[in-house]
């Protein structure tokens, strides 16, 4: 569709990324804006592995926001994928949020971000997130600490958790971008298609369930997914893991926490289709996947 079907001419639209250290709170921020889960939300850092894509369209704007895997120094093969995939998307946009934790103040991976900013001629404003969790005079401090480092086109303080703030800083984007077309219809939320959603929440509800080294050691790929004569969405699923160990982590005691993966995932799933769905997950092996480029690139994993 584009903007000449808009009865204003001066119809704005862009692309604008979401970068920031692990765990700051991006993919919060994606959902919130979005309305609906479309990234992946854990206590984890390193969650979101692809840049994710989502739509926020209104009646005088459109914005396609990026939400890139958080900079981190990388361990494997894949973290640097993430690395370049956070980086890449500074040179496709309009305008970059540097999202903040303004509750762990400026840290050494801030520092780098900023450096790395130095670099681009794009707009940036700096949004300090979890306000909800500091005093508002401390907030002062802090806005001082980064103005010394970086000319932020704008610095908004939000609560991405609960929403505060988050119009005005819709409102903020809006001033960078440029007139354009609409790039998706009004009632889409990303250009991911629903296998790749649906694996993501999949993964999520592992995030949530296992701890130390399961997180960064889990893959999922959607195998089959079709609807049956009757409606249900069947889909079938792999849950790759590194080591056998691991495996028996995923599946549990007699099959027990795959069998809450599956339950958690499916009441997500069946939210985001919109369709009653039956969830067959299956565990496998795929030893150092992380360190192997053809299997990352099986998986999804490409670098543009």
């Amino acid at each position: 569709m584009s903007s000449n079907s808009k009865a204003d001419s001066k119809f704005k639209s862009g692309f604008v990324a979401i970068i920031g250290r692990p765990n700051v709170g991006k993919s919060t921020l994606m959902n919130q804006v979005i309305g609906q889960k479309i990234a992946i939300m854990s206590d984890k850092p390193q969650t979101t592995r692809n840049k994710i894509h989502g739509v926020y369209t209104t009646d005088q704007a459109q914005i396609v926001f990026l939400d890139t895997p958080g900079i981190h120094k990388p361990q494997s093969k894949l973290g640097d994928y993430m690395i370049r995939a956070a980086e890449s998307a500074l040179s496709e946009v309009d305008a970059i949020l540097f999202l903040i934790d303004v509750v762990e103040g400026l840290g050494g991976g801030d520092r780098y971000i900023i450096e790395t900013l130095k670099k681009v001629t794009t707009p940036v404003i700096l949004v300090m997130n979890k306000i909800d969790q500091i005093h508002p005079e401390a907030l002062l401090s802090v806005i001082t600490t980064y103005k010394d480092l970086y000319p932020f086109a704008e610095i908004v303080p939000i609560s991405a958790m609960h929403g505060n703030n988050v119009n005005t800083l819709l409102e903020q984007i809006i001033k960078f971008l440029p007139e354009g077309p609409q790039y998706y219809p009004a009632d889409q939320v990303t250009d991911h298609p629903e296998q790749f959603v649906c694996a993501e929440l999949i993964r999520e509800k592992i995030l949530h369930l296992t701890r130390e080294e399961i997180p960064h050691s889990i893959a999922v790929s959607i195998e089959d997914m079709r609807v049956e004569p009757n409606g249900v969405v069947h889909i079938s699923a792999v849950i790759y893991v590194e080591r056998d160990s691991q495996k028996g982590i995923i599946i549990g005691k007699k099959g027990a926490l795959l069998k809450e993966v599956g339950q958690k995932a499916r009441a997500d799933i069946e939210a985001l289709l919109g369709s009653k769905t039956f969830l067959e997950l299956w565990v496998k092996v795929k030893k150092d996947w992380r360190n192997q480029d053809r299997v990352l690139r099986d998986l999804g994993f490409r670098h543009e």
